[in-house]
């Protein structure tokens, strides 16, 4: 049974780190070839699950130095049909490594878990398509390719799905209502270009209130990843009801846009300390913010600075 899925921790009030960018720091940091950017596959292989458990405890040791809790990602990102079958995975050895990554991650929770730092076990799922381009189903088209992983999901101990780097109304909302059906909370996490719209061109705010009005409200809440603050801001609107349906960040430290990114030989760290400090200023600025983490170019220095520079607005430090 699922620990925290009929409660989710996150939800009340105090604070809670994610992972950072765990793609930029196998390729970049550990040298890890990951073909279309697919860490999944390192389950099937005892190299790949140290890798992925070393990342993880990166992360673990961050939240129980600062007593907070963490929100602990399984590696299927990519993990979808599409993706699955440029890399030879049929259905049935997808629905394998989906529920092989649960299990990767209770074995942590087991170990390292404290009443000060509890560990939810997330389901991640990803975009059919590349995560920088505008989604191209319909909501239905949606729920049906995606069910399957997330059934795989509400089968297991997993506490909730989240999906990351959305660019789609449609697809988001399709995602919602499979995860509704499935009876598992989901949490919906929208990427943005520069001037702070989807890909698509819609405002956050926009897409936040289209997804809620055409699923009742059914996701548990709202993201935003893969973006530099300076670029989501700019779609803010303090007293807006839909910000407060927003609660999580997971940022990316360098300004550089999407495009820019993706021609990258190099990684793109930025300063830990700036990074740190944006986050304070978005604690301030977001009134329902409980749940801060890093994207692309991020790793465990970037969230002990979040930490750092958050420290007064927690009580649980």
């Amino acid at each position: 049974m699922a620990k925290y899925r009929n409660k989710l921790p996150q939800l009340e009030g105090r604070l809670f780190v994610t992972e950072g960018g765990i793609i930029t720091t196998l390729i970049y940091k550990r040298k890890i070839d990951l073909p279309y950017l697919a860490t999944f596959p390192l389950l099937d292989d005892p190299k790949g699950r140290e890798e992925l458990l070393l990342f993880a405890r990166e992360y673990i040791d961050v939240a129980r130095r600062y007593g907070h809790g963490i929100i602990l990602d399984t590696p299927t990102w990519r993990a979808n049909p599409d993706w699955g079958a440029k890399l030879n995975y049929d259905s049935d050895k997808l629905r394998a490594v989906n529920e092989q990554s649960v299990e990767h991650l209770l074995a942590l929770r087991d170990e390292y878990e404290t009443a000060q730092s509890p560990m939810v076990i997330n389901g991640a799922i990803g975009p059919r398509g590349d995560g920088y381009q505008v989604g191209y189903m319909t909501a239905a088209e949606s729920e049906d390719y995606h069910h399957d992983q997330i059934e795989c999901f509400a089968r297991s101990e997993a506490d909730l799905i989240t999906a990351y780097t959305l660019t789609s109304v449609e697809e988001a909302t399709g995602i919602a209502n499979a995860a509704a059906a499935s009876g598992i909370p989901c949490a919906i996490s929208f990427t943005v270009e520069t001037d702070g719209r989807l890909a698509s061109g819609v405002s956050l705010g926009e897409a936040i209130e289209r997804v809620d009005t055409a699923t009742n409200g059914s996701p548990a809440y709202y993201m935003i990843n893969c973006a530099h603050p300076t670029h989501f801001e700019l779609g803010f609107a303090t007293d807006a009801p839909w910000m407060k349906r927003l609660r999580g960040i997971r940022a990316n430290p360098s300004a550089m846009s999407h495009a820019e990114l993706d021609q990258l030989t190099e990684l793109q760290a930025g300063d830990p300390l700036d990074f740190g400090s944006r986050y304070r200023v978005l604690l301030r600025s977001m009134p329902a913010l409980t749940i801060v983490g890093g994207c692309c170019g991020t790793d465990g220095t970037h969230l002990a600075a979040v930490c750092e520079a958050c420290i007064e607005n927690s009580e649980y430090v």
